[in-house]
């Protein structure tokens, strides 16, 4: 794979795992629920590695320069290569301060999701590119930014009936024969006919994924991400 894939990691799974991923991200500082920072930092991480903090825990009271303060530390302290502001909440205006007195802060590069990173110019996270979507449409609204891409081997089941078509999720993506390809989208489907409609599975492999990413760093995409649970589960 051309790009490096930090994998998401909880720390017992740090604990566990013989060996490590190439690129393990440690999953993940959260607000504290007693406090005005964050909580659940490692006590070390390997060279390179990936600090994320989400919002789990909602964003309550807490203090942005306190937040600014401990990530500033850990950072010089663990080495990370990168820390991933992976807040899935939007619209909080506590958020943006926090995520505005890191990038200040922060001695390393720090990557913010979408949902807080449209007027900053930092890098961006975007989550995985939708089965249906391809690659260019998403991230064509973010030309110009570095973009840190979410990939997933999650597939997705479309069936197709007479009262018209509907999308389930499909996240353990089994093997069903024959398989096609589909250059547009980059991903790999299956057709299933029944006495009600038809089945359309679809999914990315490893090797689709690597494919996507190497199409993505020519469009801004410098790594992903991904959930080592997952990845883990499909070797």
């Amino acid at each position: 794979m051309a790009l490096p894939l930090y994998l998401a990691m909880t720390a017992a799974e740090f604990s566990a795992a013989r060996p490590l991923p190439a690129h393990p991200a440690w999953m993940a500082c959260h607000f504290s629920p007693y406090g005005l920072g964050l909580i659940n930092f490692p006590g070390r991480l390997p060279e390179g590695a990936m600090l994320v903090v989400n919002d789990r825990t909602p964003i309550h009271g807490h203090d942005p320069d306190v937040i600014a303060g401990q990530l500033r530390e850990a950072a010089e302290r663990l080495r990370p290569r990168a820390i991933l502001l992976d807040f899935q909440r939007p619209g909080e205006a506590a958020v943006r301060s926090a995520v505005e007195a890191v990038l200040a802060a922060a001695p390393c590069p720090v990557g913010v999701s979408a949902a807080y990173a449209k007027a900053l110019s930092c890098p961006v996270l975007l989550p995985p590119t939708p089965l249906l979507c391809p690659l260019e449409n998403q991230l064509a609204p973010w030309r110009g930014r570095e973009i840190w891409l979410e990939v997933s081997l999650a597939g997705e089941s479309v069936f197709v009936g007479t009262e018209g078509a509907a999308a389930y999720p499909w996240p353990d993506a089994e093997d069903i024969q024959p398989v096609f390809w589909e250059e547009t989208l980059r991903c790999r489907y299956a057709v299933r006919r029944t006495s009600q409609g038809i089945w359309f599975h679809l999914r990315r492999s490893r090797e689709d994924i690597a494919a996507l990413l190497v199409a993505g760093e020519k469009m801004g995409v410098t790594l992903a991400a991904g959930l080592f649970q997952e990845f883990r589960r499909n070797q």
